[in-house]
């Protein structure tokens, strides 16, 4: 398997952002009552993931290295990330305005999204080339998606179940995060 397709199963299945990470929780939680939000979130983080780490690491690698302001990175990383996500508003207010207004406040919060930062920061972390770089923010954003697809069809399901009431809302969700974190720990052998 090449290095690449390695970079992109591992960060999607194997290091998924939501269920191995644990980022990302305010989104997976609050976005996921209904697919088409679900989806339509999961794309638009998708989106900034990917811009927002083809855009930082030449930042990172070209300027701040050289310049010695690596202890301004975070600073650096979340200036990009609003401003990718201000394009991102800006495109779904003209092009899907019905998607702009059920997103409401969570898509402003893609700004603080931690999963998006975090996938900027691990990059660097990494010491991963711009193509490898590119590879991981493709893999966790769609691991991202996935999640979130996921998860709606579970609270899909949950609307149906009888749950008992001491569990009923947000704490049969958690269960259920979690219960799917479980399963995705049996991809951990898939990647050597």
């Amino acid at each position: 398997m090449s290095d690449l397709l390695k970079i992109f199963i591992g960060s999607m299945l194997v290091d998924n952002v939501v269920f191995m990470q644990y980022l990302a929780l305010c989104p997976f939680i609050g976005m996921t009552g209904e697919t088409g939000k679900a989806t339509g979130m999961g794309l638009a983080t998708t989106f900034v993931i990917v811009l927002a780490t083809a855009v930082t690491w030449p930042i990172y690698n070209l300027v701040m290295v050289p310049l010695g302001l690596q202890f301004l990175q975070t600073l650096f990383f979340i200036l990009v990330i609003a401003s990718l996500v201000q394009l991102v508003e800006f495109y779904l207010k003209k092009s899907a305005p019905a998607l702009y207004s059920s997103m409401g406040i969570f898509l402003s919060l893609i700004t603080t999204n931690c999963a998006v930062l975090g996938v900027t920061i691990n990059c660097i972390s990494k010491n991963y080339t711009y193509a490898e770089s590119i590879v991981y923010a493709l893999g966790s954003a769609a691991g991202f998606l996935l999640s979130m697809v996921i998860m709606s069809g579970v609270r899909n399901k949950l609307k149906t179940a009888r749950v008992p009431k001491s569990f009923d809302g947000t704490p049969i969700l958690f269960v259920a995060a979690g219960l799917l974190s479980l399963a995705f720990l049996g991809f951990k052998g898939l990647i050597k």
